[in-house]
């Protein structure tokens, strides 16, 4: 981190639900909460990569408080039970990171078939956030941090979102999928006005050696890693807007070395905003949309 972004001491004893927490970033923002004193749970596809996280943030922060859910973003149902899950045993949840996603070099399918990258890298994060939403109210003031991007000129497709059409390339699917985090930003945020939840979104900046990396191609991967930065830099925005004073009431933002970007094209759409949302809740489901009552 740059500085010390938690030194107000204010999620001290907060509860924290971390996605992609095994590695890179999200693990940097899970180790960083930690040691600011919040109970962190890691949603975790794979127990034996969670249980080597818990461990690698206990040697950094001994007194860390660490915990795994069960749960795998590219299913939905996997979604729903680890939501359900996670509000039984926390009636309230005071930070939220939506950190986990996939590079694939080709157009796969999920059980509910839903493109994977799509699935992974939005929808499994918008039916998560849904599903403990009752819990960061009542947690509230409380905050909800998506790890997104810079999205440049890219659109969300409503006629094809699925690349059933047209040509899957990984930089298309995962472009789609980062400004569709910031639109999920900037819907959630107004939708969550006046209940004390705010929604942000940052762009981490390239952040070298990562497992995320082992999935693009090489060439990306040498660039990436010359002149990427430690997953401590790329946390430092997402755990400034967790755990700042000044950031209590900061909502719908996209942001980067803590500073505000401009989202242009779509990102500055509110049609495009409304329409992904209605396009999420058809692909999940109704239940998808509703928080489960804890």
């Amino acid at each position: 981190m740059q500085g010390n972004a938690g030194a107000s001491g204010l999620v001290a004893g907060k509860q924290a639900l971390v996605t992609g927490g095994t590695s890179g970033i999200g693990l940097a923002i899970a180790t960083g909460l930690a040691r600011e004193g919040a109970d962190v749970t890691l949603l975790v596809r794979s127990r034996e990569h969670g249980d080597a996280a818990v461990r690698r943030i206990q040697s950094m922060v001994p007194s860390g408080r660490v915990a795994l859910l069960d749960g795998d973003l590219a299913d939905l149902a996997s979604v729903r039970r680890a939501g359900a899950a996670f509000v039984q045993t926390h009636p309230k949840l005071d930070l939220m990171v939506n950190c986990a996603g996939v590079f694939l070099p080709a157009r796969t399918v999920t059980k509910d078939g839903i493109e994977t990258t799509f699935a992974t890298n939005y929808l499994g994060h918008f039916v998560l956030t849904n599903q403990v939403l009752d819990a960061l109210k009542r947690g509230a003031p409380s905050r909800i941090v998506t790890v997104a991007s810079r999205y440049g000129g890219t659109k969300v497709d409503f006629d094809d979102p699925m690349f059933e059409r047209r040509k899957f390339t990984t930089w298309g699917a995962v472009g789609q999928t980062k400004l569709a985090e910031v639109l999920f930003t900037q819907q959630l945020a107004e939708r969550l006005e006046g209940t004390g939840v705010v929604a942000n979104a940052i762009h981490p900046g390239l952040v070298a050696h990562t497992n995320l990396l082992n999935q693009t191609p090489g060439f990306i991967r040498w660039i990436t890693n010359l002149f990427g930065g430690t997953p401590e830099k790329g946390a430092d925005t997402a755990l400034w807007l967790l755990t700042a004073p000044e950031n209590a009431t900061r909502t719908g933002g996209l942001w980067s070395s803590r500073k505000p970007l401009k989202t242009p094209g779509q990102g500055s759409d509110p049609e495009a905003r409304r329409r992904l949302w209605e396009l999420s809740e058809r692909l999940a489901g109704s239940p998808a949309a509703t928080p489960t009552p804890g």
